[in-house]
């Protein structure tokens, strides 16, 4: 059952999650910083955007290290592709537009809770906030559901 789900096995999803566990640990331990992703997108658009929302102090006076923990992010990717991966590039099956909306539905799925499933999931729940424990069961709520529905219609029920 497990190569069903995870076919090309299941070490690097845990050493994937053990290392960012850790690196968000890290960042908190030593800084109080909490390291989600979605702030990293709103802040890095303050170097660009003039607009009142991207201009908050919230984000530009974090702006500088959260591009950094951005570009790290990226590196780290590139860096176990180049190390672990076989030198294909990886492809998907899903057509762009799919991409595109499942995006923009993300997007403002996280500006709609004040954090990404990653900054709730595992910044938040990391440190004990409340919040982040009600988002992230609406987040599985949702996917359940969410699941369970597209399993359904696709069964011709």
């Amino acid at each position: 059952m497990l190569n069903a789900i995870f076919p090309l096995g299941w070490g690097h999803y845990l050493a994937g999650g053990l290392l960012i566990g850790c690196g968000v640990a890290f960042l908190f331990i030593t800084t109080g910083r909490v390291g989600g992703m979605s702030t990293v997108f709103s802040s890095t658009w303050s170097w660009l955007l003039r607009t009142p929302f991207f201009q908050q102090a919230r984000f530009t006076d974090s702006r500088g290290w959260r591009l950094v923990y951005a570009v790290g992010l990226v590196a780290g990717a590139a860096l176990w592709w180049w190390l672990m991966g076989d030198g294909q590039p990886l492809r998907t099956g899903v057509p762009v537009w799919q991409l595109v909306l499942g995006g923009l539905l993300v997007g403002y799925g996280a500006r709609l809770a004040n954090g990404c499933t990653s900054g709730h999931g595992i910044c938040g729940l990391g440190s004990l906030q409340l919040p982040s424990l009600v988002a992230v069961l609406t987040f599985m709520a949702t996917a359940f559901i969410t699941a369970n529905a597209v399993w359904w219609l696709g069964k011709g029920v």
